[in-house]
């Protein structure tokens, strides 16, 4: 390679690793000469079940991607939940610094941080175009940033599923009255408000699911979309399955990492697990497309598909409406956080009715 092309491949990747992808400026960077020579090996919890197809796989990948981009600077041994603590404790074990990086959604600290539910799914909230773009360059980000801060804990999206399905049930949703008594496992504020409309929300880990579906333990169940719920043969415990997910429009996930480790780490490797979320975000969510849509293409014919009667979801969404301002009126920092979401999601809304809106009714 000649001398002038390969300081054009050193200027390229100097620009790469040194832009700062969430604010347009640049970041400082080590020259070449000063680069760390040390070798980091990590350590990562999931919320997800070994080989968990796109998720926990996504995530194998992406930290396979990091370790070939910094050519094996940065190491990060992968644990699925459950094998090395559980799915549920993993921001408290990224927050000690048990390890130093955790994967899953942050509507599953719900009950530690009441604001981080805004960072991952509300009901009738933003679809995945919305929340990429509040999260990356709407301010919602920084947001986060701040809300995780006293937990010793920095947060980048990694990961979207898209607007998922409404759930499994056993007998059909007529009307609103048909909630009442219904016993469904559905989590963070899309549970309140079924707990609202009379129903009782129950939360159960996915492998629990199934089994709970079949043996009338519960009425009715949210999971993901066809492709993972096909998988989980919830198509064998329910005969409906109900569209469209109110509760979950646009479910964005996590990488979480423990501060003290992220302020050892070199810039160019910031930078490289910065780049590696960017793409492990669009990786997923563009997977959970494809395959939602090769199985729904499978499925359609054997199982019965139905909406939700208009008047059942303009009910749903005023009590989504008194559950959010109810947790405002107690919780200033969800209250900061609601009020931000809020004002994007009208804006992208005006934004969208024009564009995106317009375009689908075509």
């Amino acid at each position: 390679m000649s001398k002038i092309i390969w300081l054009i491949v050193l200027s390229g990747l100097a620009f790469v690793l040194g832009y700062n992808l969430n604010s347009n400026s640049p970041t400082n960077i080590e020259s070449t000469s000063n680069i760390s020579t040390k070798t980091f090996n990590w350590k990562m919890v999931t919320t997800w079940p070994p080989n968990f197809p796109i998720f926990q796989e996504g995530i194998v990948q992406m930290a396979k991607d990091i370790e070939v981009m910094s050519n094996g600077k940065l190491k990060i041994q992968v644990f699925a939940g459950g094998e090395l603590i559980p799915s549920l404790q993993t921001f408290d074990a990224v927050s000690q610094g048990t390890v130093e990086m955790g994967h899953g959604a942050a509507y599953y600290w719900a009950g530690k941080v009441p604001e981080a539910q805004f960072m991952s799914s509300v009901p009738f909230g933003m679809t995945t175009k919305g929340m990429n773009a509040w999260l990356y360059f709407g301010g919602g980000l920084e947001l986060w940033q701040e809300i995780y801060e006293p937990f010793n804990v920095i947060p980048f999206p990694a990961g979207n599923t898209g607007i998922q399905m409404g759930g499994w049930f056993n007998k059909k949703i007529n009307s609103i009255d048909d909630l009442k008594g219904l016993k469904m496992r559905i989590p963070g504020i899309g549970g309140k408000v079924l707990a609202k409309a009379g129903g009782t929300p129950i939360l159960l880990a996915g492998g629990e699911v199934y089994t709970a579906l079949e043996r009338g333990t519960i009425d009715a169940t949210e999971w993901v979309g066809p492709f993972h719920d096909y998988r989980l043969g919830l198509n064998r415990a329910a005969k409906y399955y109900y569209y469209p997910g109110w509760h979950e429009p646009g479910t964005s996930f996590e990488l979480i990492v423990n501060t003290e480790a992220w302020e050892e780490l070199p810039a160019y490797l910031q930078k490289i697990v910065e780049i590696a979320t960017y793409s492990v975000n669009q990786r997923i969510y563009s997977e959970m497309e494809v395959r939602n849509i090769e199985t729904l293409k499978e499925i359609e014919d054997k199982i019965e598909i139905l909406a939700f009667p208009a008047e059942v979801l303009s009910k749903l969404k005023y009590l989504t409406q008194i559950s959010l301002d109810e947790e405002a009126e107690k919780n200033p920092k969800f209250k900061k956080v609601y009020h931000a979401y809020k004002k994007f999601q009208q804006d992208n809304a005006a934004w969208s009715a024009i564009s995106t809106d317009a375009y689908g009714k075509l």
